[in-house]
């Protein structure tokens, strides 16, 4: 019988290691497929608080990890296949093995839609993103792409003029679907050139593997173009981690682990619920890792309180 097993990993799962570690709980983490989360996939993290100079994302989770171990956190690569909830404990099941635990932290994350163009995993970190906020300030002064027609594209397309001296809006039809307040405030940007009616068709890339350009087509007339651009952001939504867990927990309308207000507690006693599994607003690795310091907190006050 486990104190804690932590489900994913990323800056919600390695901050829950961490800290239950440091609270002798000898947590038990099970990676997954993607150990480390997102992170992993994104070259310079340069606003994670501490590192003035940045930090490469695959570094930045590896440092996170040996932390995590140093306190007493042993880690497993599997992939969890669903949770059930017994009286006192919970059971975990990944493939024929079978764990069981007082508590679980769920940091499993959330992963971005993207387009499934030829070649698109080889450009993520290249020229293709899903988060203006994390990487807009790489593209100062040279053209990018947004992809999208909801609130989140007009956000990052807006958030992004800081940065770029072009951006265009793609979306498949000839009107945004974002709140009115939201499209205004795009639509009335000089630097933001909406592209309608159009898709993304293929990426372009230079003799370096980096983004160059992207082919739209009009789906009403089907006349294609290039756009030169240096990255592209894909805001056409995440779908959070969380479909392991068959109906556990309560979730919203987009599979998103609806946590009780104001901590990381979930409708089921004592699975807690950490990071971008649970977060469609932030999704920041520094918000991640807040979430995961309270779902350490909040097992451990669990476990001494049912002691």
């Amino acid at each position: 019988m486990e104190k804690v097993i932590i489900i994913g990993t990323g800056c919600a799962g390695w901050t829950s290691a961490i800290y239950t570690g440091r609270a002798n709980l000898s947590p038990l983490v099970l990676a997954g497929d993607q150990p480390g989360g997102q992170l992993t996939t994104t070259t310079e993290v340069e606003n994670y608080p501490g590192f003035p100079e940045g930090m490469m994302g695959p570094e930045l989770m590896m440092k996170m990890q040996e932390q995590a171990t140093k306190f007493g956190a042993r880690v497993e690569y599997k992939k969890v296949d669903s949770v059930k909830k017994n009286s006192q404990s919970f059971s975990i099941f990944c493939g024929d093995q079978e764990y069981e635990s007082e508590t679980v932290i769920v940091a499993t994350g959330a992963a971005p839609r993207h387009l499934g163009l030829e070649g698109e995993e080889k450009l993520i970190g290249h020229g293709l993103t899903s988060c203006a906020t994390c990487d807009g300030a790489f593209y100062r002064d040279v053209p990018v792409a947004v992809i999208g027609g909801g609130d989140s594209a007009c956000e990052e397309a807006t958030f992004l003029t800081r940065f770029a001296s072009k951006v265009y809006l793609i979306h498949r039809r000839d009107e945004l679907r974002a709140s009115k307040i939201m499209a205004e405030r795009a639509l009335d940007n000089e630097k933001i050139e909406p592209v309608w009616d159009s898709q993304v068709t293929e990426y372009l890339t230079d003799d370096d593997g980096e983004m160059k350009a992207v082919k739209v087509i009009n789906i009403k007339t089907n006349e294609e173009k290039e756009l030169d651009l240096k990255c592209v952001f894909v805001a056409i939504g995440h779908v959070p981690n969380a479909q392991f867990l068959q109906g556990l927990v309560d979730t919203d309308e987009n599979g998103y682990i609806i946590q009780v207000p104001g901590c990381t507690k979930t409708n089921v006693e004592g699975l807690f619920a950490a990071g971008d599994v649970a977060d469609h607003v932030y999704r920041q690795a520094i918000t991640a890792a807040g979430d995961g310091c309270k779902a350490a907190l909040e097992a451990e006050r669990y476990l001494a309180e049912n002691e």
